[in-house]
Order: C-alpha cells, then structure tokens, then sequence
C-alpha cells in the first residue's frame, strides 16, 4: 500500500511543510493547473516520486534531452533542463514508481488558442497512444489525468466539458483509480464516480489515498 498525496488546480494554503512530513507519502500526483514553484516546493519537500500532468493553464513543457554526461539540449542546441523540475513528466507516458504503474494525460478539451489544449478527436489520437503504451506494461493502478471523462464530473461550458475519449480509456486499462482535477468544487466536495472496477475522483486541492497495487484501497483523506 502507498500513501500518495494528490494535488491539483488550487494552491492549499493547509499544505505546509508539517503537513507533508505529517503525510510521509510514498508517492505524489499532481493532475496539472499549479504553479510549477508549486510543484517544486513539494518535490524538494517530500522524499518520495513526483509524477505530474499538465493542465491547461500550464506552459509548454521543454522537450530537452538530457545527454549521458548530463547536458541538455533541445534541437542540437544547449538548453535549460525541463521544468517543474525533479518531478517526472507523464503526459501520454507509462511510468512505474512506488510500486505502482501510472498513466498520464495531460490537458482538456480546447475552447481557446493554448498548450495543452486538445480537439476531442486529437484526444482520441492521443488516448489511443497512451492505451497501447499501458498495455504492453501490464495493468495499470492509477489513470492520471487533468481533466475528467465526459459525463463524468465535468460541466456543460466550453472550458470545462469532459475527454469524451477517456471512456474507451477506463474501458481497456481498468485502472484502480482515475484521478483528475479541471473542475473546480468552490468548497462543495465533488462526489467520486464508480466505472467497472474504477473509482473517479476530482482531486482539488488535494487528496491523500491509500492505494495498492492492482486492487487501491478505499482509505482516504482530504484538507
């Protein structure tokens, strides 16, 4: 069982150095939309991995290449190292930590120019990639994403309509946990959605969960 801590869209201002030493988490997931100092500040914090996807409110993500003897470059040319750094970037990516095996995706469904920001047919192009990735790993415990499935915990404006491709998502990997932010609850709690063997839940500002691998647990606790 790992405690992981996820965070999402708000900064919480209950979120202090005690608390996370308070937590001890074995693992952190942020679900996108914070500042990345934000996420820095966690990361150097907590001594544990951290995993994120962006949101759309967050820049461009550099694709520098780290070379074996540590230099970044970006198109042949040096570069800075890619921020938020020390946290691991999981957008359409697989990625194993803690035990546990994440997929990511960043983003939501586009209603204005900006990164990030996805028709839902490029969602589908995009979920597709992300399910043959997960499938060749093996099951998947936590499907990580920005914004939530359509119908599911989303809202009827522009900005905040649901990935009507994370069904098909759900569907193949069954992952123990969706966890997602995009929609934010204002002080009013947003009720978890149960999908086959998964359970949805919208993070903001922040959650900690016990989960195990392949089978999650149902012990919880918010701010």
């Amino acid at each position: 069982m790992v405690t992981t801590l996820v965070v999402a869209d708000e900064i919480a201002s209950n979120l202090q150095d005690h608390t996370l030493r308070d937590i001890a988490p074995g693992l952190v997931l942020s679900a996108g939309d914070l500042p990345w100092d934000y996420l820095e500040w966690i990361a150097s914090t907590v001594s544990c991995p951290v995993v994120f996807v962006p949101g759309n409110h967050d820049p461009e993500v550099s694709r520098a290449r780290e070379s074996r003897n540590g230099v970044w470059t970006l198109d042949g040319r040096w570069a800075d190292s890619p921020r938020p750094a020390g946290v691991i970037h999981a957008d359409q990516e697989v990625v194993e930590v803690a035990g546990l095996r994440i997929a990511g995706l960043g983003g939501c469904v586009q209603y204005r120019p900006g990164p990030h920001q996805y028709t839902q047919r490029q969602f589908n192009g995009r979920a597709g990639r992300l399910v043959r990735k997960a499938r060749r790993r093996g099951p998947v415990d936590v499907l990580l994403t920005h914004a939530p499935p359509f119908g599911l915990g989303d809202e009827d404006d522009g900005p905040h309509v649901g990935i009507e491709a994370l069904h098909g998502v759900l569907e193949r990997l069954e992952p123990t946990w969706h966890l997602h932010g995009h929609i934010h609850p204002f002080g009013m709690p947003k009720p978890d959605r149960t999908v086959g063997r998964t359970t949805v839940r919208n993070v903001i500002p922040w959650r900690v969960i016990d989960i195990t691998a392949r089978t999650g647990s149902i012990a919880t606790q918010s701010a």
